[in-house]
């Protein structure tokens, strides 16, 4: 079983650089799965409806009504029935949509349905295709010999889900598993759901023609080389010898087809597939219900899934391969060096050959590589080494049956020839190419390997988007037998990143038997992570197995740290608050972030953020914009970084961010600089209800900024029916806020602070066309400029009616009158939650109070005052210490309060060198005084 985390997987593909888009989308496509809790299907969808209806969704329907229930017998299994497929509108923000469903309480998950590739990496027309050179892979694999201990056997059945298969060449045409219980007369005579499914399944077009395409070359050349009929005289000879076939179309060949990788994988297990072929991914994009799916394959139904690395020529997770319970294969040429465009990574278990493959071409029309049904051709790619392995297990489960799929997986990956990595041409890839290359005569030539293998990974506290500086984690791990008895197992947890320390780090498992586990709940391994790590670190740890009789195995898991946003929630209130000014969450996918929620609640904010703007076409924020996109206004100086306790709350959280300076290319722009600041209080009671928020904002244009509008967009999703909220102002209070008329279970607002003018915007999220803001079709810079803009009038005040509410968002801002080039003004704001109206008020006068009390004074050594500049400082700081003191020892101490520079300075003071710091705010503290300041390092 591959070890997968969801604390990297989950967010990794947005994290890795900045602007990177994930795998694209099935656009008003969501896929959601109900709770185990939820009770009966229909008390689940019973409680879905109102949220449904709210979110505009034209049909839910379950995805796998069939499959087979979780069987205590095979621990880990999971419940595909639970799974259900939406049809929303396009322009829907999958933030919006998860916030709202798992506001529910039925709910585990809400994700997009991604859109996988097929792994075909183009080949020259012109590449060797000499006798000599015809299937090497068969040589370098050992096949030949291995068919000498078995040919596998027709009972073996090879699910292969991919793109339109030519069923009819000559290579596969005997070769296709038929499903004679459903003959093709326009029933479904077997009863499975599926009419005249005899042939196998078109899911991306819905149909029981799988070749319903007018290239089918990719599904062919893939199944060529896994079941192409041996010993025919004609052609190739597949890995899988005598195995058979399924045909499983999942790549559209018509412009209203879609995508259906993953209802092929369950259609393929529960029809008896024993091995299941993926010459297809993308990079990034996890997906529990992807997942899922897997699971439900490798676990309920016992099939070994197989999976292209992908042709990245990069360290990345690709996606099903790097999934749980999935071998994850790349490819080699023929001299057993990595191939150029492989993937490569810790993840990979084993590699075949993937450089000029021989395979049946599958044109429907006559080519240069012969007529239809008689052509072949070469081809690369890890499209081609998959199909290898996977035939390969085919032969493993006819030649020992006994194993499970696991098992299997095992044997091919302990037989797999290592000493590739004795190779020049490896040697920047040792342990990036899995236990080496597919070696099949070994993995049939009898059962004497041994691997343990850790099967769990479970870290403690559970923090799914990664680990602050600074924190501590347990990490609890089961190991498991898989192949012959191990004895004196010793687990060693090492840690490849500078970043994380392994503080315990040995597991004695002892004497496994074959299939037994040991697990270290009782005392699990201990971690801590630096006081400083830069921004979306990914820290690898390492799992070093060593038992008796020479046994030596290796896995790996990577833990992602300091991600970028801060939690505030010392009292009832937490908020993530990250580096580019959002509230909640930092992308529309709702990955980055922990939300808001109050006192462990489900998420009540399904996104919010600052907006700044001086026209229509002079906008910035991070917020969302056209149907499923961003604008990427501003962009991070300073990460946000959290300080327990601060001068002056119990948490604070401190960043810098910026947007572009407006010229030709750049109109939008508004030019500013933006100190933020957040505040959260443990006591007293009515201060845990409030986060302070307040931004400095510094004109950076050589434009008088007149006037400059701020505020903060909140699209409020508060439990209960998220479309029965309504959204209503209090003057005396100077707060928008939001509540269920029907079954208020919590108030939520934003207050302005501070002696400027206030300004709300309520906006009826569910309002039709023509409305003055209308979010069905995003939002634009004009439609933001204009809900800053006119909330300082009267009319848009309220939104929803007491009687039956909406879906609602409100923009509550203030303004600057006028700042000139280079000066700056400060706006604030409180986000508010409490149980009732007159708890919000009170919290509202609280969040006042601590807006309006100084810091208290720092109490100055005889002698004079001291000085720090310049402040803020690109490095150099100098310190102004009193005469009186004499020398003094100073620190700098790090957002965490962890001493990261100390210096002594002469009588007077001195410079400090604060260049090798990040960048972020820290404090400077004169040793055996009350001298403390604050000091920003840009």
């Amino acid at each position: 079983m591959r070890l997968f985390y969801t604390l990297l997987g989950f967010v990794c593909w947005l994290l890795a650089l900045p602007g990177l888009a994930g795998p694209p989308t099935v656009p008003g496509r969501l896929v959601l799965k109900l709770h185990a809790e939820a009770g009966s299907a229909a008390a689940g969808l019973g409680a879905l409806r109102p949220a449904l209806a709210a979110l505009h969704a034209t049909s839910i329907t379950q995805k796998f009504p069939l499959s087979q229930l979780p069987n205590t017998e095979r621990p880990g299994s999971v419940n595909l029935r639970q799974v259900y497929e939406l049809t929303v509108p396009a322009s829907l923000a999958l933030a919006k949509a998860r916030a709202q469903l798992l506001a529910t309480g039925v709910v585990e998950y809400v994700e997009p349905l991604y859109i996988r590739e097929p792994q075909y990496q183009p080949n020259d027309p012109l590449a060797d295709s000499t006798a000599a050179n015809n299937q090497y892979h068969l040589r370098l694999t050992q096949a030949y010999r291995a068919w000498d201990f078995t040919k596998g056997d027709t009972s073996i059945v090879i699910g292969m889900t991919d793109t339109g298969i030519r069923y009819t060449h000559e290579e596969l045409l005997h070769q296709v598993k038929y499903n004679y219980a459903d003959p093709i007369n326009g029933k479904d005579d077997d009863g499975d759901g599926y009419v005249d499914n005899f042939r196998g399944w078109d899911f991306s077009n819905n149909n029981n023609d799988p070749m319903y395409e007018a290239y089918t070359g990719h599904g062919t050349q893939a199944s060529s080389i896994v079941a192409g009929q041996a010993d025919n005289g004609k052609g190739l000879a597949g890995v899988g010898f005598k195995s058979k076939f399924l045909p499983l179309q999942v790549f559209p060949g018509t412009p209203t087809g879609s995508f259906a990788g993953y209802e092929a994988i369950v259609y393929a297990a529960d029809h008896g597939c024993r091995v299941i072929n993926m010459s297809w991914g993308g990079a990034g994009g996890y997906s529990r219900f992807e997942q899922d799916v897997c699971t439900y394959a490798a676990v309920n139904r016992d099939a070994v899934l197989v999976a292209a690395a992908g042709n990245t020529s990069g360290d990345i997770l690709f996606y099903p391969a790097s999934y749980d319970h999935v071998l994850s294969v790349s490819a080699t040429d023929a001299t057993d060096s990595k191939a150029s465009f492989a993937t490569y990574s810790r993840r990979i278990d084993l590699v075949a050959p993937g450089v000029n493959i021989a395979i049946a071409y599958g044109r429907p029309t006559t080519t240069a590589a012969g007529p239809p049904d008689t052509d072949y051709w070469h081809g690369s790619g890890t499209s081609f080494a998959a199909p290898q392995v996977a035939g390969a297990a085919a032969l493993v489960r006819a030649r020992f049956p006994q194993l499970t799929a696991e098992q299997v997986m095992a044997q091919l990956r302990r037989t797999a020839d290592a000493s590739i990595y004795a190779l020049a041409a490896n040697g920047n890839y040792q342990g990036y190419l899995g236990t080496g290359r597919l070696n099949i005569a070994r993995a049939v030539a009898g059962l004497s390997q041994r691997e343990a293998r850790v099967v769990r990974s479970a870290f403690s506290p559970v923090q799914p988007a990664g680990y602050a500086p600074g924190d501590t984690i347990r990490l609890a791990t089961t190991v498991r037998n898989l192949l012959l008895p191990v004895g004196g197992l010793t687990v060693t947890l090492r840690s490849l990143s500078p970043y994380l320390t392994v503080r315990r780090g040995t597991f004695a498992a002892g004497n496994l038997a074959t299939l037994n586990e040991a697990s270290n709940d009782a005392a699990p391994f201990r971690l801590a992570v630096a006081g400083t790590v830069p921004l979306n670190t990914t820290a690898t740890l390492n799992y070093h197995l060593v038992g008796d009789n020479g046994y030596v195995s290796d896995q790996y898991v990577d833990v992602l740290l300091n991600p970028d946003y801060v939690q505030l929630d010392a009292g009832n209130i937490s908020l993530s608050l990250t580096s580019r000014g959002n509230l909640a969450y930092d992308d529309p996918t709702a990955a980055v972030g922990r939300g808001l929620s109050y006192r462990g609640s489900t998420p009540l904010l399904s996104e919010g953020g600052l907006l700044l703007a001086t026209s229509p076409t002079r906008v910035a924020d991070h917020l969302r914009a056209s149907p499923g996109t961003v604008r990427q206004s501003f962009f991070t100086l300073a990460q946000v970084r959290r300080l327990a306790p601060g001068p002056r709350a119990d948490q604070e959280a401190r960043g810098v961010f910026r947007d572009s300076l407006p010229d030709a290319k750049l109109p939008r722009s508004v030019g500013v600089r933006v100190r933020q600041r957040g505040q959260s209080w443990a006591s007293p009671a009515a201060r845990r209800n409030v986060i302070l928020l307040d931004y400095s904002l510094r004109n950076l244009t050589a434009d008088t900024l007149k006037p400059l509008y701020a505020g903060l967009f909140a699209d409020w999703d508060l439990p209960g029916e998220a479309a029965r909220n309504v959204a209503r102002w209090d003057s005396v209070s100077r707060m928008g806020y939001c509540y269920d008329p029907l079954a208020p279970r919590f108030y939520a607002g934003v207050q302005v602070l501070g002696p400027r003018p206030t300004g709300i915007y309520s906006i009826d999220n569910a309002a039709p066309v023509g409305t003055p803001i209308y979010l069905g079709d995003g939002f634009s810079p004009a439609e933001k400029y204009l809900a800053l803009r006119d909330g300082f009038g009267r009319a848009h005040r309220q939104a929803g009616t007491d009687a039956q509410g909406s879906d609602v968002s409100q923009v509550v801002s203030t303004l600057v009158p006028r700042l000139a080039p280079g000066d700056s003004a400060t706006v604030a704001f409180a986000v508010l939650v409490a149980p009732t109206l007159a708890e919000l008020q009170a919290a509202a006068k609280a969040a006042t109070a601590a807006y309006q009390q100084p810091l208290a004074a720092v109490p100055v050594a005889a002698g004079g005052t001291w000085q720090l500049y310049p402040n803020p400082t690109t490095g150099r700081l100098h310190v102004a210490l009193p005469a009186s003191l004499g020398p003094a020892t100073v620190q700098v101490l790090d957002a965490l309060g962890q001493t990261v520079s100390s210096a002594g300075l002469p009588s007077g003071g001195g410079e400090l060198d604060l260049a090798s710091l990040s960048r972020g705010l820290y404090i400077v503290r004169v040793v055996g005084t009350s001298l403390v300041q604050r000091v920003v390092r840009e």
